[in-house]
């Protein structure tokens, strides 16, 4: 009888910059993205084994899928760490076998020894040996890659056939893997290597059939680590995406990650605009160049941030950004060179995060040498899991104190009510979305028509918000009236960093006030700084 096989989805931290469920309930989904990882795997698996999905973050486990498996299979992230351990011991104690894999068990082995199976690395490596082996009865406690790669072209197209699309903003798929760069706080150098390795062109147009074929229409999360790793092969894709795209009558539109010299390559924004990508997130860190060169962030220095950020965004793209606060090289003035930064890009969105030590990136390898490592620097306080308010696991140069003050001031003022719509404003007067193409269903526009009836209420009715709300939205209705859906999506996306804010706030504030009055026996120049008195507000977890 061939196996019972659950995969089950470990619960992200609801601390979460990403976690945004608010804005998916306003939009009548439960959580953002789909667990591309763990259908990829899933996929590996013999034909003949039955396979079952749970996703935490969408839906509650269900009984009897526990009751019906025989083998459970986890995988997540370093913000999924405290459930997917928990999970583990869960599942043990019902009796099933747990297999575990993803890239926090790949850099963290030792967290997750209690499973019955570690499949580390890339799975289209690791998983074969071990299907073979526990065919025979012969399985070991671990597979590892040994520094081997996957071939993409052998990843098989994912189960999509076991999500219930419904429950997401989005969904994923995945073309290549790696970076050319060597940011030193990276870890997917570390995990997948400095040369992209990519699917070939078939795979990627097998899976929007796959996902066309089941009915799904909308938005596809590329989840390339940066998606122009190889601008030679991505031009060379790109047409064939297009020219699908059009036999399909513009099913899809598109986001991804990449890096900021995208702005440099006018054909390849071109590509990427006739290609419907709607979406891009590019990581800035910091503005400064000596400390953008002294982690090794080479790829935005020599360059003016915002006119680069402005020419993506000409090409109708919306753009995120990250920002990181507590490089050793950091200047005193860092809170107001990110905060003018923001203002300059006129990004909406900015994931503004502590520095978090990965494991076995060159940073954490050096803060090793250095003795500054915390002890556990690999696993989050507090459950928390988020670097926003669990960054610092080293011992910083500059006093913490003053770190989480400029830190804090970036988080409350870019997350103003006034700052953020104003950003979106101008980020809609200048794009240019005279391309869009996507074609949704009517049930997909009564579906946004619903949504844009509860923002309304949620954002257009509340004193906090309203004046800024209609602003942007009759402003971009009659000057710009095709940015208008991108408008009104950034928008709802306050409906959770408004309250993010509040609880990033919170957070901070306490751990000020504990430093103000302890200090902080792991910082090695004394806290000089003086600010006023900064008071308790009250966490509000989402």
């Amino acid at each position: 009888m061939a196996p019972r096989c659950l995969f089950v989805y470990p619960h992200f931290t609801s601390q979460s910059f990403w976690n945004y469920r608010a804005t998916c309930e306003a939009a009548g989904a439960k959580y953002p993205a789909s667990p591309l990882g763990l259908i990829t795997v899933a996929a590996m698996l013999p034909p003949d084994w039955e396979v079952r999905l749970n996703d935490l973050n969408a839906e509650e486990l269900d009984p009897k899928d526990v009751e019906w498996a025989q083998m459970v299979f986890l995988g997540g992230m370093i913000s999924q760490q405290p459930d997917h351990i928990r999970l583990i011991d869960h599942f043990k104690a019902l009796g099933k076998t747990v297999i575990v894999g993803g890239p926090d068990a790949t850099s963290s082995p030792h967290l997750y020894d209690k499973a019955d199976y570690l499949i580390l690395g890339e799975a289209e490596v690791t998983m074969p040996p071990f299907l073979a082996d526990l065919a025979r009865g012969e399985a070991h406690h671990r597979y590892e890659s040994g520094g081997v790669r996957a071939v993409m072209a052998e990843s098989p197209t994912p189960r999509f056939d076991l999500l219930k699309f419904e429950n997401y903003l989005h969904v994923g798929i995945q073309w290549n893997r790696g970076c050319p760069f060597m940011c030193e706080f990276c870890d997917i150098i570390e995990l997948f290597g400095r040369v992209p390795r990519g699917k070939n062109t078939r795979q990627v147009l097998t899976e929007l059939q796959s996902l066309y074929d089941l009915g799904y229409r909308g938005h596809i999360d590329i989840v390339d680590d940066n998606f122009i790793g190889n601008k030679k092969e991505v031009k060379l894709l790109l047409p064939h995406i297009i020219q699908w795209l059009q036999d399909h009558r513009w099913p899809f539109e598109f986001s991804t990650e990449a890096s900021m010299n995208l702005a440099d390559d006018e054909d390849l924004m071109n590509l990427m605009q006739e290609a419907g990508f709607n979406w891009l997130f590019v990581g800035i860190e910091n503005p400064n160049e000596e400390t953008l060169l002294s982690t090794q962030k080479r790829q935005n220095t020599h360059r003016s941030i915002a006119d680069s950020i402005h020419k993506i965004m000409r090409h109708g793209m919306i753009v995120n950004a990250g920002y990181i606060i507590g490089f050793d090289a950091e200047k005193g003035d860092v809170s107001q060179a990110i905060l003018n930064s923001i203002e300059a890009t006129s990004i909406p969105v900015n994931m503004v995060g502590l520095l978090f030590a990965l494991p076995n990136t060159q940073l954490t390898k050096r803060l090793s040498r250095e003795g500054r490592l915390d002890d556990h620097f690999e696993v989050p306080p507090d459950q928390t899991a988020c670097q926003c308010v669990a960054g610092l696991n080293y011992t910083t140069l500059r006093p913490r104190f003053d770190i989480l003050n400029d830190f804090r001031r970036v988080v409350s003022e870019s997350l103003a009510p006034d700052k953020y719509f104003n950003r979106i404003l101008r980020l809609a007067l200048m794009q240019d979305c005279s391309k869009k193409r996507m074609r949704l269903p009517l049930s997909h526009q009564l579906r946004d028509l619903r949504s844009f009836s509860r923002l309304i209420a949620k954002l257009g009715m509340p004193a906090k918000t309203r004046f800024y709300f209609w602003k942007v939205f009759l402003v971009c209705l009659f000057r710009n009236p095709k940015v208008l859906r991108n408008a009104v999506s950034l928008m709802a996306l306050y409906l959770h960093f408004g309250p993010f804010k509040d609880f990033v706030l919170g957070r901070l504030d306490t751990e000020i006030s504990i430093l103000k009055k302890d200090g902080d026996p792991r910082v090695r120049t004394a806290i000089t700084s003086i600010v006023p008195d900064l008071p308790l507000t009250n966490s509000l977890v989402i």
